[in-house]
C-alpha cells in the first residue's frame, strides 16, 4: 500500500474466500486494540466498521503515516508496516483460538484514496462505511452495532479511536442531522454507485 501525507484513504479487507474473522465479542475488542496500538500512532482515525467477515476503516494520514520503515529487505511505510502486523497478530490469535492455520484475511488489504478534489467520496465513504451493519441486515438500527464509530457520532457513546475534532474540520458533514443524513444515504443507494 502506498500512502501519501496529508489525504484521506479508506482501508479495508475481508476473510480469506469472504470467511468469518471475527467469532466473539473479544474478537473484535481484541482487533480494535490491536488497531489501536499498531495502527492509530501512524494516522488519524475518522470512521471505522467491524463485520463479520470484513472492516472498514477511514483514516487521514500525516508525515508519521509515510515514515519508511525496513521490513527484511523492503522499505514499509510506517502506516502499511502497522497495518500488516496489526493483521498478522491478530491472524496468530484466531488461528491459535479456533485450532486453524494459514491466512485469516485476503492476501493484499485495500487502501482507496479518497482524493480531496473529489469531494463526494470523502463524504459517501463516511457514511458508507457505517451503514454495513443495516445494509447485511445484522441490525435494524445503526445504534444497535458495537462495532462501527457510528454511536460515537450520534452521541450515545463518547469513544476515543476517532478523530472526531479533525473529521469535523475534513468532512461536509451535517454534524446536527449525522443520523438522518446516515439512514438517508442508505435509502438512496444510487448516490454510491460507482463511489466506491
Amino acid at each position: 500500500m502506498h500512502f501519501e501525507p496529508d489525504c484521506i484513504y479508506h482501508i479495508y479487507n475481508q476473510g480469506n474466500n469472504k470467511q468469518r474473522i471475527f467469532f466473539s465479542d473479544d474478537n473484535y475488542l481484541y482487533f480494535l486494540k490491536g488497531y489501536r496500538k499498531l495502527i492509530l500512532p501512524y494516522c488519524d482515525t475518522l470512521a471505522y466498521c467491524l463485520m463479520p467477515n470484513h472492516f472498514h476503516f477511514m483514516v487521514s494520514t500525516n508525515t508519521n503515516s509515510v515514515v519508511p520503515v525496513k521490513v527484511g529487505s523492503l522499505y514499509l511505510s510506517q502506516l502499511s508496516n502497522g497495518i500488516r502486523v496489526a493483521l498478522s497478530s491478530y491472524t496468530l490469535a484466531i488461528n491459535k483460538q479456533q485450532r486453524t492455520t494459514g491466512s485469516l484475511f485476503r492476501q493484499k488489504t485495500k487502501s482507496k484514496l479518497l482524493e480531496n478534489g473529489k469531494h463526494d467520496y470523502s463524504f459517501f465513504a463516511f457514511h458508507y462505511i457505517h451503514q454495513n451493519p443495516l445494509a447485511a441486515g445484522l441490525v435494524k438500527s445503526l445504534n444497535d452495532w458495537e462495532y462501527s464509530s457510528f454511536k460515537d457520532y450520534a452521541g450515545l457513546r463518547n469513544g476515543s479511536l476517532c478523530n472526531k475534532t479533525l473529521a469535523h474540520k475534513l468532512l461536509d458533514i451535517n454534524w446536527n442531522n449525522f443520523t438522518e443524513e446516515t439512514y438517508t444515504m442508505f435509502d438512496n443507494k444510487k448516490y454510491m454507485d460507482g463511489i466506491l
